[in-house]
């Protein structure tokens, strides 16, 4: 870790937009150590086995029919800042034309709260599953941030290769809801443009910001009851000891999960996880999977708190 660097490479920010990235991705990675990525044959083996293992049993329980991506990667930190910083820029791209009196002055904040946010979530990520929303392609990807992997394994006292695959386990349980569902990523598009061209004229589109809140409230749900449903292991300690993470940490890491919305991510995940849950106790998990039929099936915000209303409608 390099802060003189990092601090460094934000002074040192250009460029005509309104952010740096190639100043982010250097001071992000030179406030993050790497991390080691050199994996016996053993631990390659593993992953593959996690990952097929994984689309093999989503696939029985689930009952949805969806592939893995091609793209799926074992990452340092560093790999995993440099995806993301290409996916921050096609999200902050429609804010480029707005105007400030300092534009020199605001690029080096934006350059630099680019790089502590991606830093933060370097050091933090275990894996995902990449959509690449607002991409000029049609690719998905999957990554798995092994360092941090294993430091969180070793933080809660638990099995490396145990933990290994429920990361695995979760993160193709994303893979299975967008194979179900190819109308996603155009759907999550559409509204993500839509809140940040309205924030870029100063305002807030608050259907387009509900709607994908929704959308997200129920991928992260039904992720949540998918991969329980099809775990082949005993997980009950895992999740316990991973809601207590997200819940401790410093100071700075309480004020950044504030900043970046994990509390609300979090809350998704629970939210979202009863109505699937409520829908799987009623109807069984192959109902639930309905959701995935096409958009109009998606709950809206009232239903995700009154499940029988969202099945007298689907079922209808």
């Amino acid at each position: 870790m390099d802060l003189f660097r990092s601090v460094q490479a934000v002074a040192e920010s250009g460029g005509d937009g309104i952010v740096d990235w190639t100043a982010v991705a250097a001071a992000a990675k030179a406030a993050t150590p790497s991390g080691d990525i050199r994996l016996s044959s053993e631990e390659q083996q593993g992953y593959r086995t996690d990952v097929h293992a994984a689309r093999d049993r989503l696939r029985s329980v689930g009952g949805v029919s969806f592939d893995l991506p091609e793209t799926i990667e074992i990452q340092s930190r560093h790999h995993w800042i440099d995806a993301n910083v290409e996916t921050f820029r096609r999200v902050v791209e429609p804010l480029e034309e707005q105007t400030t009196m300092f534009p020199g002055i605001s690029r080096a904040i934006n350059t630099g709260t680019m790089a502590v946010t991606l830093g933060f979530l370097g050091r933090n990520v275990l894996g995902q599953y990449d959509p690449l929303l607002l991409a000029d392609t049609d690719d998905h990807s999957l990554y798995f941030v092994r360092p941090n992997i294993q430091r969180v394994a070793r933080q809660l006292d638990v099995d490396y290769p145990r933990f290994r695959r429920w990361i695995a386990f979760h993160e193709v349980s994303h893979a299975a809801e967008f194979g179900a569902a190819p109308w996603l990523p155009g759907y999550l598009e559409d509204r993500m443009q839509g809140t940040v061209s309205a924030l870029s004229e100063g305002s807030l589109d608050r259907e387009a910001f509900q709607e994908l809140n929704t959308a997200m409230t129920a991928v992260e749900g039904y992720a949540e009851l998918l991969m329980d449903q099809a775990f082949d292991e005993e997980y009950a300690d895992l999740r316990a000891k991973l809601d207590a993470r997200r819940q401790g940490g410093g100071p700075f890491v309480q004020l950044m999960r504030r900043l970046l919305g994990l509390g609300l991510k979090r809350q998704q995940y629970e939210r979202g996880a009863e109505f699937f849950k409520a829908i799987a106790d009623a109807r069984g998990l192959a109902a639930a999977s309905a959701v995935w039929d096409r958009p109009e099936n998606l709950p809206t915000d009232e239903e995700l708190d009154s499940p029988g209303r969202w099945l007298h409608r689907v079922e209808a």
